[in-house]
């Protein structure tokens, strides 16, 4: 018989694994076996690789104890044949984030479970590819200087500081931390069915809450496809209120009342035609030099005013309007956040609590996720919403190509910055040709040969 109390444990060490279990609401113990490593992988692959050794660390803590089931885990990255792991030093750690910069690497993770009480194994493995930005000495002194790299496969952390030289991911996110926490759960569920159920019970609490209070499958008039969101507009709304006030405590408004004004008459008659209109939307610009903008979950839209005094006319700034309204309509916010922070700040935000130090983190947190942009699919999507509600609300949607135009020539002449427009609204060329393509323009041969190359494999 399964009980629901037996003991569980971590066969490591990490401390990115032992946050992502805690975070999930896990009670466990660490417990460590004598192990050496493999790590060439001779005649294995590189899955078959941290496999091998993800079995003997479990095997390894399975000795020590009489009942209870075991989690081990292994990770390396992987870049033009060569394996890395964790740097031995700062040297080595630099040397490595060197290698990464601009080119992508391979993270595989190899997984296995015990059932102690049932004498059962599993062993799997998750894979996920990760491209970095182009970085500088400079960039990679600077971030050491903040986070130590050497307790860190790869010397960067996915989940911390690194996340902003990430451009993106192909894959489970919490496998670069560490643990992908959706194979361990599915690797539970086809253990046991009883195991299963002790899984879902101690591990997704909160999966549980979602599903008696809401969770739903909606239709989803920009994408035309049924989605499942699991919190309704109501607690869209609370979250994006949350972020919000944790953005006006950090960023300071524009002075310049007129500045404000202009942004806020532009974005209401955004707002009157774009596709939902059962949230009321807040446009507010901030002191910011940084050309960019950003939209929260609930109708929250930001824009900095460098942003505000690059644009030549109302046409282009109704196009970086309209486009950050094409966001909130397709709820590609409230999609990043599920999709790559899993529960944790869902149930903090929304929480009746006066824990309003963990709520401020949280909020904190999800701005920064959105402040990192959203996948190509999403930006060309907004792109093209934002197109079409610019022209209904009387604005010339071409200001949205000028304005593109404008932005793409200033980044070829200036190094990024940190949070620039182009850094969280990339692939320009493809951008406007979307535009043009709603807008019924014909295409040139400067619309097909000007599209944004994927990075090389």
């Amino acid at each position: 018989m399964v009980r629901e109390n037996r003991p569980l444990y971590l066969a490591s060490k990490s401390r990115a694994r032992k946050e992502l279990l805690k975070s999930c609401g896990l009670k466990f113990k660490v417990i460590l076996g004598s192990v050496r490593e493999m790590r060439k992988p001779r005649n294995l692959t590189y899955a078959g690789l941290v496999k091998f050794n993800a079995r003997l660390k479990a095997l390894a803590a399975a000795k020590k104890i009489k009942r209870g089931i075991i989690i081990a885990a292994d990770t390396i990255m992987v870049q033009d044949g060569m394996i890395f792991g964790k740097p031995k030093n700062l040297s080595g750690a630099k040397t490595m984030l060197k290698k990464f910069s601009g080119r992508p690497q391979v993270v595989y993770t190899g997984l296995a479970l015990i059932d102690k009480d049932k004498g059962l194994m599993l062993v799997d493995v998750e894979k996920t590819k990760v491209y970095l930005d182009k970085l500088s000495s400079k960039d990679i002194n600077s971030y050491f200087s903040r986070v130590s790299p050497l307790d860190k496969a790869g010397s960067y952390d996915i989940q911390g500081r690194g996340a902003f030289f990430v451009r993106r991911i192909e894959g489970c996110f919490y496998n670069v931390v560490g643990l992908p926490l959706r194979k361990l759960y599915l690797m539970f569920k086809k253990l046991d069915a009883k195991i299963f159920l002790f899984f879902l019970c101690t591990l997704y609490p909160v999966l549980c809450t979602l599903f008696l209070c809401g969770c739903s499958t909606e239709y989803n008039i920009a994408t035309k496809q049924e989605e499942m969101f699991y919190y309704s507009t109501d607690k869209e709304v609370q979250m994006g209120e949350a972020i919000d006030v944790e953005v006006e405590k950090t960023y300071k408004p524009a002075e310049d009342p007129l500045i404000q004004k202009r942004v806020e008459d532009i974005g209401k008659k955004i707002a009157a035609v774009c596709d939902r209109k059962e949230i009321d939307y807040s446009f507010k610009v901030l002191e910011e030099d940084d050309v960019n903008a950003v939209s929260l979950p609930g109708g929250f839209i930001y824009v900095n005013r460098g942003l505000v005094d690059k644009v030549t006319s109302d046409d282009e700034l109704a196009g970086v309007l309209a486009h950050e309204v094409g966001h909130i309509v397709a709820r590609h916010s409230i999609k990043k956040l599920q999709a790559l922070q899993g529960y944790s700040i869902f149930r903090i935000l929304v929480a009746a609590s006066p824990a309003a130090g963990e709520a401020g983190a949280a909020a904190d947190a999800a701005f920064t996720e959105l402040l990192l942009g959203y996948s190509r699919e999403d930006e060309l999507l907004a792109d093209q919403l934002g197109a079409r509600y610019a022209r209904l609300a009387g604005y010339n949607p071409r200001g949205m190509i000028s304005f593109l135009q404008k932005l793409q020539e200033i980044n070829r002449r200036k190094p990024l910055q940190p949070k620039s427009y182009f850094r969280t609204h990339p692939y320009v060329p493809d951008r406007i040709r979307i535009v043009k393509q709603e807008l019924g323009e014909k295409m040139g041969f400067d619309d097909y040969i000007n599209i944004e190359q994927k990075p090389s494999e």
